[in-house]
């Protein structure tokens, strides 16, 4: 396969295009690339394009457009509303793993129990470009600034599809999420911090039209969970 760069400004309609300063270091001072090598390059909005250098530079490289193709975005939608650990190094892998399987929105949950509420979202968002594109993917998942719960449900009224909430605080009225899950639907569904979600905050949900569902028997980690309920969803809708 072809070197996969990302290029936000990349659109339709070029016949040359020059990479951003970063892009072309990688390209001619890392990978040795040269006049005639073709690459790909995406602007994770759906637009792939396949280009040859025709003139190398470690700070502006230029490339010549041989072919685009815009590839849509694919359906139903899994978004995932999750109140990150105070471990950033697994809240890091959650979003890169997320990214190669697939996801559309991910929403940072300010909760009653939150253990993290800064984030470095220019790094986190570093880690969904090199994810993409390592899984040579041309959507990149939309991370949202960190949201006060109560707000979050709020945004939610307006949002298709079915939603859930993961929960551990009772076995009463959860379903089983594989079970529970239609295919072919938009998905959202919400995860707590470690000490998962508060009594009042599993009520408003459940106020909100979110079913309660359950993961199974064994109690899982923030992160396994988020991951837990993406692979799923995605099994689901790739049969």
């Amino acid at each position: 396969m072809l070197p996969f760069f990302y290029q936000d400004n990349l659109t339709h309609n070029l016949a040359d295009f020059t990479l951003d300063e970063l892009s072309s270091k990688h390209c001619i001072q890392v990978l040795r690339m040269e006049a005639g090598t073709n690459i790909m390059l995406t602007n994770g909005k759906g637009l792939t394009c396949e280009a040859s250098i025709k003139s190398p530079s470690k700070k502006h490289t230029v490339v010549t457009i041989k072919s685009s193709e815009f590839i849509e975005v694919s359906q139903p939608k899994f978004s995932l509303a999750i109140a990150f650990t105070k471990n950033k190094n697994r809240n890091e892998w959650l979003l890169e793993k997320l990214t190669e399987i697939g996801v559309s929105e991910i929403y940072p949950l300010l909760t009653h129990r939150s253990e993290r509420d800064k984030l470095n979202m220019d790094r986190l968002n570093g880690i969904l470009v090199s994810a993409m594109l390592q899984s040579q993917q041309s959507h990149l998942p939309n991370l949202h600034k960190a949201i006060k719960f109560k707000d979050f449900l709020e945004e939610s009224e307006l949002m298709n599809g079915q939603k859930f909430i993961a929960h551990c605080i009772s076995e009463k009225d959860r379903n089983d999420f594989p079970k529970a899950l239609k295919p072919g639907e938009d998905t959202l569904i919400l995860i707590g911090p470690e000490g998962d979600f508060s009594e009042e905050e599993i009520a408003l949900c459940l106020q909100n039209n979110f079913q309660a569902v359950s993961f199974g028997k064994n109690r899982l980690r923030t992160e396994t969970a988020g991951l837990y309920a993406c692979t799923v969803f995605n099994a689901l809708n790739n049969e």
